[in-house]
């Protein structure tokens, strides 16, 4: 009701019987957990239509749901060759796009759309070697690293070193999950500083 008593035509739900919900402390799966660091800046939308789109679906096997998107069907399509589109245009018709967002509230900058490594230079460049300063404050083991814009062996080891720190494979390769990891900690080792509550 939320979003009704805000004046909006329509309603996000966290049930499970719509959607999937995170529950902090619930077991997850390390795989899982990676693809949704890939994809959550995606969303779905139909031209001329500024409302969340309800993409409801089940199993497939125990629950059956004639129209619906299913997790058994979505597999079967995806054996076929059907790409991730061609999945949800299946279920949802021609006029569904996959749409990537521009930018993420609470994220200081945006993915730059493709990784930076050894040679790459510029803005994005310049604007991850600033965070992983910072972070380097609070994590020690980290190098500081000089802030210029360009991707060299140094700001490579300064990326394998936080990638290791934090989980992530340490290939010092500055990929989407990567990028929003040193975001994150950015954030959390930034507002620590300000004295700000923790989220």
């Amino acid at each position: 009701m939320w979003y009704r008593n805000k004046g909006y035509d329509f309603t996000i739900t966290s049930s499970t019987a719509f959607d999937h919900k995170w529950i902090n402390g619930r077991n997850i799966f390390e795989n899982i957990s990676r693809i949704v660091d890939e994809m959550f800046g995606n969303y779905l939308s139909r031209p001329n239509v500024k409302q969340p789109i309800l993409t409801q679906y089940c199993d497939g096997q125990r629950v059956t749901c004639p129209n619906w998107m299913s997790q058994w069907g979505s597999q079967y399509l995806g054996e076929q060759g059907y790409s991730t589109i061609d999945i949800l245009r299946n279920y949802y018709g021609n006029s569904i796009y996959i749409n990537i967002a521009e930018e993420i509230s609470g994220v200081p900058y945006s993915w730059p759309g493709s990784d930076l490594s050894v040679g790459s230079r510029g803005q994005k460049v310049l604007q991850m070697q600033e965070q992983l300063n910072r972070i380097a404050q609070a994590y020690p083991a980290m190098p500081v690293i000089a802030q210029d814009g360009i991707f060299g062996p140094a700001t490579q080891e300064s990326v394998r070193t936080f990638q290791s720190i934090f989980g992530l494979p340490a290939t010092g390769v500055v990929d989407y999950p990567t990028w929003y990891k040193i975001s994150e900690i950015y954030v959390g080792v930034s507002r620590i500083a300000e004295g700000a509550p923790r989220w």
